[in-house]
């Protein structure tokens, strides 16, 4: 079942068409990565997903109904969003932070959520962040912050996750747990994924579906060994861009530049 979809999906910023055209499809238990260069729209249609880009034409479709109707405490129940940046409160506790995710299920004064702390101590163990909860968020890295953030969004326990380059700032064990997890929400616990990234490797070992977006356009989509290939990543990113199927079928791509086979001296 298709968990959230976007429907020919036109967008814009002050009169400027970024995306023209688009549809895109969440199922439950599926991860699906959105790839593309810098510009093609990625990130704007990942937003006008979380209904925070109002489309100039277009649909984005719940299982029961228009995602667009609902109000704002009914869709965020069911859809989430980790942008790339958001502000740092000054002097607040990690756990803290975590429960702010919980504000779809709660009334005034924070009553409403019996179930919110177990929620929320669940949130930080899937993205390491328990043993720091006491720790207020402005004295954390940069990796360390990214992951709160996440935790914040999976405390908000929707059935729709949507992640805008999750693994930024993260060192390289942590871009492989946060991916992990993406993983596991999807196959463990029937999550659809939307996820923007700029790493097609990564995009190749997590997603079961790949979306190529160019100048706004979504010029493939489909499974990773059909749409990450060398003649498409090539074109769309100006650049020669090599691909090898292992055996396994797991997808690996090699951008080529001047100095790329330059021999060790």
């Amino acid at each position: 079942m298709n968990a959230l979809t976007g429907h020919d999906l036109t967008l814009a910023y002050d009169g400027r068409t970024v995306v023209r055209g688009a549809g895109i499809e969440l199922r439950a238990g599926h991860v699906v990565a959105l790839v593309g260069p810098n510009g093609s729209g990625k990130s704007t249609l990942l937003r006008a997903l979380a209904r925070l880009h109002s489309p100039q034409s277009g649909t984005v479709q719940l299982p029961d109904g228009d995602a667009l109707a609902l109000r704002p405490k009914e869709f965020a129940r069911k859809v989430t969003l980790l942008t790339q940046s958001r502000p740092t409160p000054g002097g607040v506790r990690v756990k803290d932070v975590v429960g702010y995710g919980r504000h779809p299920y709660r009334g005034r004064f924070g009553a409403g959520d019996p179930d919110g702390h177990q929620v929320v101590d669940r949130a930080m163990r899937l993205t390491g962040v328990d043993a720091m909860a006491e720790r207020a968020v402005d004295e954390l890295s940069g990796g360390e912050l990214q992951r709160v953030w996440l935790a914040t969004c999976l405390a908000q326990d929707t059935g729709v996750v949507l992640l805008d380059e999750p693994t930024t700032f993260l060192d390289l064990r942590y871009q492989v747990e946060i991916l992990d997890t993406v993983r596991e929400l999807a196959d463990d616990h029937e999550v659809a994924i939307g996820v923007v990234l700029h790493d097609l490797d990564q995009a190749a070992a997590v997603a079961d579906h790949v979306v190529l977006l160019d100048q706004g356009t979504v010029r493939a989509s489909g499974r990773p060994a059909d749409v990450l290939t060398a003649d498409l990543l090539t074109e769309v990113y100006g650049l020669r861009i090599d691909v090898h199927v292992d055996d396994d079928g797991r997808v690996r791509t090699q951008p080529i530049g001047r100095h790329t086979h330059r021999p060790v001296a």
